[in-house]
């Protein structure tokens, strides 16, 4: 009899989850649910070319729709998943349906943070999440408006980077006191900091919005400082949260996402995550929990291996990204925060990296405009090479050829 494989989620991990199932001969039903209207997609370039404009909807789909239909996968848009019975193998979802599974998966990934602040219900007011959010705020961004960016992290200077290119005006506000905390070294986010001001950025550090005010729709903003600004637009973006609940209700282990071991499988034998909602183990030896394009794409292919009884353990080094205008931002690794910088080139060329060294090894690095660079050291990390921090401080010798040391 055939088997029914389930998939909570159809973004980027829930995608490559169904793929590989067909990919690796899986002959059986594949159930896909998802809460948004389209098929699986890609996030990253919602906060890029397709908040420029630069593509069309179709062009963040992880493949053409009539894919979906080829590979025989039954895909539920716009259902979302509302109980999981494990010990009865059945999901309910809002739609009224029963369905029985023998494998689950769940991707679903998690929802923006919300701002409680007076005034954030107002119109204009928008998050940046899914394709809808990112089509309602193009049509906004038009040249000479002002778009307010709440927050300082990816989505956030993403977004900023985007609304110059389209001739809007753009401030950014950062209730700490340094751009991308959770992410880069200060000193790294001291050159993003000047990068973006040389864009003119009004980039606002240490400061807070206190309440949005207008007449129906958003028109200023009264920030901590006591400043008003007159606003067209508000966008804000800080942070996510991963979507637990649905686990946590029927009983699986969480704790700050779905807790998984190195198969993608959670604290039930026969149910699976992969992507943004899960806390996994890492080569890092800790455990975390990855909002990574390359995390939701590669878990997923595990955990659809692991689903079929196929697994390897999922260990892969971090490694994200960002486009921030004519900058383009890689870091790889998780450094600790006593790790020793060691750079290589310099900030006024625009292409430079920084190694981060802990006990003779590369624990982390973080580069601008030097994607080769980040390749060949994720090649040296997983290696666990001792390196020379002299010889990668030095132009002049090759990093490929460190590997072979």
């Amino acid at each position: 009899m055939a088997r029914t494989f389930a998939i909570v989620g159809a973004g980027q991990a829930g995608g490559w989850i169904a793929k590989t199932l067909r990919d690796q001969g899986f002959d059986g039903r594949i159930v896909l649910y998802g809460e948004e209207p389209y098929p699986p997609h890609e996030r990253p370039p919602l906060s890029k070319d397709l908040l420029l404009g630069k593509i069309p909807v179709e062009k963040t789909y992880l493949w053409p729709d009539a894919t979906n239909t080829v590979l025989n996968i039954e895909s539920r848009r716009g259902v979302r998943v509302t109980r999981i019975r494990p010990a009865e193998h059945t999901i309910e979802s809002s739609d009224g349906d029963t369905l029985k599974y023998d494998r689950l998966a769940l991707a679903t990934g998690a929802r923006v943070r919300k701002l409680n602040i007076p005034g954030a219900d107002l119109a204009r007011v928008f998050y940046l999440r899914t394709i809808d959010d990112t089509l309602a705020i193009r049509k906004e961004l038009t040249n000479g408006a002002h778009v307010l960016v709440i927050g300082g992290g990816w989505i956030g200077l993403e977004c900023a980077a985007a609304a110059r290119l389209l001739g809007a005006r753009a401030t950014v506000l950062e209730a700490l006191g340094q751009l991308c905390n959770r992410a880069l070294p200060a000193d790294l986010a001291g050159y993003v900091l000047k990068r973006h001001r040389d864009a003119d950025v009004d980039v606002r550090l240490n400061t807070t919005v206190q309440r949005l005010e207008g007449d129906g729709q958003v028109q200023r903003a009264v920030l901590s400082d006591g400043a008003t600004l007159d606003v067209d637009l508000v966008v804000i973006g800080i942070g996510v949260v991963p979507n637990v609940e649905l686990a946590a209700d029927a009983g699986l282990k969480t704790d700050n996402g779905i807790v998984v071991d190195e198969l993608t499988r959670t604290s039930d034998p026969d149910i699976f995550a992969a992507g943004d909602c899960t806390n996994h183990p890492t080569a890092l030896g800790r455990r975390i929990r990855l909002e990574s394009w390359e995390n939701a794409q590669n878990q997923g292919i595990a955990c659809a291996k692991a689903m079929l009884d196929k697994g390897a353990p999922y260990h892969e080094i971090p490694w994200f990204w960002s486009d921030q205008g004519d900058m383009n931002l890689q870091l790889v690794g998780l450094p600790a925060l006593d790790a020793t910088g060691v750079r290589r080139g310099d900030e006024a060329s625009g292409q430079f990296i920084v190694f981060y060294m802990k006990d003779g090894k590369i624990d982390g690095a973080a580069a601008v405009n030097n994607g080769r660079d980040v390749r060949i050291v994720r090649r040296l990390m997983q290696a666990g090479k001792i390196v020379d921090p002299a010889k990668l401080a030095d132009p002049a010798v090759k990093l490929q050829d460190l590997l072979k040391g």
